[in-house]
């Protein structure tokens, strides 16, 4: 089953204890197109600081109340990192993050998220990891926020196609599987399906998507 980014946004998320805040956005990595973080509003409780919820916390979606449940109390909310949404997501601000909840870095390992390829967690299951590399890696780890990405242009090889207007999203590995394109200034009224598979490259300064294919094969798409 698939969901709309832009639908899920504003779902409240609950913890063990009480509600903890809504959905403001989502994080997701840009190599291999997968969502690693919803971004929490939390309102008043943490005087409107933003934190990060890793799939690997979650239980399930209900779409008809428009709600998350979190295997966490809030008291592990609240004291987790604290992260500064203005800046790059750093790599060693990850690893201190996997290590307080005791969760695999998804960057380690044959599979999508590290050791499995959906976000499963059991306690004891996974040991703290702690790797030299680590330390190499406190650059940007190519998290990209979706809010910001939606309205990025698309180019196909021979030309415009429109922008992104939102994203299809599985519900078991929280893997991007298509960009919506509202095609509107080239084939008017209407929004296609591109598969991630398409992308060649991102221009992430000039705002940019180009995926390899004709428009021909556009039109074809869903």
């Amino acid at each position: 089953m698939f969901h709309k980014a832009k639908e899920l946004m504003g779902f409240k998320l609950g913890a063990k204890d009480g509600e903890i805040g809504r959905v403001k956005d989502f994080y997701f990595e840009d190599t291999n197109w997968t969502i690693r973080y919803l971004v929490a509003d939390t309102g008043t409780w943490l005087s409107g600081r933003l934190v990060l919820i890793s799939p690997f916390a979650l239980e399930g979606v209900d779409e008809h109340s428009r709600h998350f449940n979190v295997e966490l109390t809030r008291e592990q909310i609240e004291r987790s990192p604290s992260i500064d949404t203005h800046k790059p997501v750093s790599r060693q601000f990850e690893a201190d993050y996997a290590r307080y909840f005791g969760w695999p870095m998804y960057w380690y390992g044959p599979a999508l998220w590290g050791p499995t390829p959906y976000p499963i967690y059991e306690a004891g299951l996974y040991e703290s990891q702690r790797d030299p590399a680590v330390a190499q890696q406190r650059g940007d780890p190519h998290l990209r926020s979706a809010s910001e990405v939606a309205g990025y242009y698309l180019h196909a090889t021979d030309g415009d196609l429109g922008h992104v207007h939102d994203f299809l999203i599985g519900d078991e590995d929280w893997a991007i599987r298509y960009f919506i394109v509202d095609t509107r200034n080239w084939w008017a009224g209407k929004k296609v399906l591109i598969p991630t598979q398409w992308i060649r490259e991102v221009d992430w300064e000039q705002w940019r998507v180009f995926v390899d294919v004709w428009r021909a094969a556009i039109q074809a798409a869903p």
